[in-house]
């Protein structure tokens, strides 16, 4: 069990995590959705300490680390147990597939070289790029930059894989192949928080459903729940401007 405690972050007088709390089970797929600067993408990068909360905590199982008081071995540690996939890729441009996929086996897990390739070639098959390792990202396109990006990802075995709108920056076309990979995480039992605006994608992945804003979850709960269900005003008013599968029942 993954629990966050007590969650704050401000930037200045701007109150943008607002001591939020909870509780994440092994093989969870937590979505949040809400509108832009509801604080979802911070709350995310607070996960993993890219972004510096004021307060709060976060427990793995027996292990809880206090960000008011966090140590240089407890980030490092933090970092261990999380990856993140971003919006933007964030390749080594100089590094080609495989060698993107291998670096934090060297770098953080020590691995060896050999064992660290014959790991990222595994993933990389698991996302479909059996025939790109060797290409650079630069001759790769936006799809499969990302799918990159998840390979490296999971193949740090991570307790928590956190998604920062991952298919945002993609054309429309190439969307649905870095879905599907995400999909297939999900069904693998990994455990990830995942922040996307792809509402039907979100109601079809997610074991559980939050809604932020200004810093406060407004509803949280199953798919059907929240898109179904929602019983706060602006989380209704929010999702009447979706359609599909579940635009009818607001």
């Amino acid at each position: 069990m993954i629990t966050v405690e007590n969650l704050s972050k401000n930037f200045n007088d701007n109150v943008v995590l607002d001591h939020l709390n909870l509780e994440i089970a092994p093989q969870d797929v937590i979505a949040l959705i809400g509108s832009s600067g509801a604080g979802k993408s911070t709350f995310l990068r607070s996960l993993n300490y890219l972004e510096e909360p004021d307060s709060g905590a976060i427990k793995f199982d027996d292990t809880l680390i206090k960000f008011d008081s966090i140590t240089t071995e407890e980030i490092l540690s933090l970092r261990r147990r999380t990856a993140m996939v971003f919006q933007q890729f964030n390749l080594f441009e100089r590094l080609t597939a495989k060698e993107n996929v291998m670096e934090g086996l060297i770098q953080v897990k020590k691995l060896p070289k050999e064992e660290a390739a014959r790991l990222a070639e595994e993933e990389l098959k698991v996302v479909g790029l059996t025939d790109r390792m060797d290409y650079y990202p630069k001759y790769l396109s936006g799809g499969q930059k990302q799918r990159v990006g998840i390979a490296r990802a999971l193949v740090m075995k991570p307790e928590l894989l956190l998604l920062d709108e991952p298919t945002s920056a993609l054309d429309p076309e190439l969307v649905g192949e870095v879905q599907a990979c995400i999909l297939q995480a999900a069904k693998d039992g990994q455990t990830m928080i995942l922040v996307s605006h792809e509402m039907d994608f979100v109601y079809n992945v997610a074991t559980k459903v939050l809604f932020l804003e200004h810093g406060h979850i407004l509803e949280s709960g199953t798919p059907d729940d929240v898109f179904n269900h929602p019983k706060n005003a602006r989380v209704k008013e929010f999702l009447s401007r979706h359609t599909g599968i579940f635009a009818s029942h607001l």
